[in-house]
């Protein structure tokens, strides 16, 4: 499969690690140049090496970022198309959760769910928008969850917040169709990352052992194909979305998540 990605200029938020380290890396290997954005510049430093040291020729770039201030949103991405001469892919990853029952959360707490799931994807796709418009092309992938398809108990607010990614990607990809420009969402399943893969700033740090040998085994029983989803397995299905491969895909939700949801 011919994807179209070597040189294009690619945007990861959240890309220090976790499932974003993956979709980094997985960019990395089509040969695109990578711009890895993360509250983590460590972490990101980490990535961009480890990038770099796939040999596939692109340019690998590490930037701290806190993507829920929009005016940084707004400096960084006008900076990137600066060094860069345009954005062709944008991947918003970035994402929290802790889980609890409705009964039991808070306004504070909704509001930072709903910050970091929503109201980050919103200023992302914003900034990057009148970019992509000039240039008359670009592709936007958000990932989302089968919580925001099917609703998830104890995951109530980020259901709704990764709904409202969902349906606000296919609005915006009927209004930009035009353009040339692309949205589509994907929703991995359970995704445990390794603890080498575990940012400092992650949500699951500090969670390792959280699952128990017997716990892993049921939730694996959930799931048709009989395994945990890998970082890898979400990088793969976004980096086809982004590329040319799927040039005629729009306003698409794929969920990679072994069967959980058949929709």
């Amino acid at each position: 499969m011919e994807t179209g990605l070597a040189k294009k200029t690619v945007i990861v938020t959240g890309g220090a690690s976790n499932i974003g380290r993956a979709i980094s890396l997985a960019f990395a290997k089509e040969g695109a140049n990578v711009v890895i954005t993360d509250i983590d510049e460590v972490g990101g430093k980490r990535v961009a090496s480890q990038a770099n040291a796939l040999g596939k020729g692109g340019v690998y770039k590490a930037v701290k970022l806190d993507v829920t201030k929009i005016a940084d949103v707004e400096a960084t991405i006008k900076k990137i198309v600066d060094e860069f001469g345009r954005i062709d892919v944008l991947v918003n990853v970035v994402g929290w959760d802790n889980v609890v029952l409705f009964k039991d959360t808070t306004p504070d707490f909704w509001d930072k769910v709903i910050e970091v799931n929503y109201r980050t994807y919103l200023n992302c796709v914003k900034s990057v928008l009148p970019y992509m418009i000039d240039q008359k092309c670009g592709s936007v992938v958000s990932i989302a969850s089968d919580a925001g398809r099917l609703g998830e108990v104890r995951e109530s607010v980020y259901s709704g917040a990764k709904g409202a990614v969902i349906a606000t990607s296919k609005a915006i990809a009927k209004e930009v169709g035009r353009y040339g420009i692309r949205l589509n969402t994907v929703c991995p399943g359970m995704t445990i990352p390794k603890t080498e893969e575990v940012g400092e700033t992650s949500m699951w740090k500090g969670a390792e052992g959280f699952f128990s040998g017997e716990m892993l085994e049921k939730i694996k029983k959930n799931y048709p194909l009989g395994r945990i989803g890998t970082g890898e397995d979400t990088a793969n299905a976004v980096v086809f979305l982004a590329s040319d491969a799927a040039s005629f895909i729009t306003g698409q939700t794929l969920s990679v998540s072994g069967g959980f949801s058949m929709i």
